[in-house]
């Protein structure tokens, strides 16, 4: 597997990272002590980390990631193909809680009730 460049940037240019070929941007609920999965429908070179005291992004291959939650709060990963062209803009909500598996969600609310 590559080595993949992940790189810590503040929000406001996280938000000038779009583009019009992306993928549509989705809101993932986690909470902590569960590691989750994320699939993408095409291949990533570049991970874009908001926040990485929220969420650490381990790469399994070049079109999944394993998501780490490391502390409560917010971030987004921006997810960057080889021409350098943002393709998913994801939103990451880390919550308290019981461990549970990953939720996808339009709100950003920790408000849930975990999937048994």
């Amino acid at each position: 597997m590559t080595r993949l460049g992940v790189f810590a940037l503040t929000l406001p240019l996280l938000l000038a990272a779009g583009s019009a070929s992306r993928a549509a941007d989705r809101t993932i609920t986690l909470r902590l002590g569960a590691e989750s999965a994320l699939a993408l429908t095409r291949p990533f070179k570049t991970i874009l980390i908001g926040d990485p005291g929220i969420v650490d992004v381990h790469a399994q291959n070049a079109r999944s990631v394993l998501l780490e939650p490391l502390n409560p709060g917010a971030t987004n990963l921006v997810f960057v193909d080889e021409r350098s062209i943002a393709i998913a803009n994801v939103r990451v909500l880390v919550c308290d809680g019981i461990a549970v598996r990953i939720s996808y969600q339009d709100g950003p609310d920790c408000r849930q009730t975990p999937i048994r």
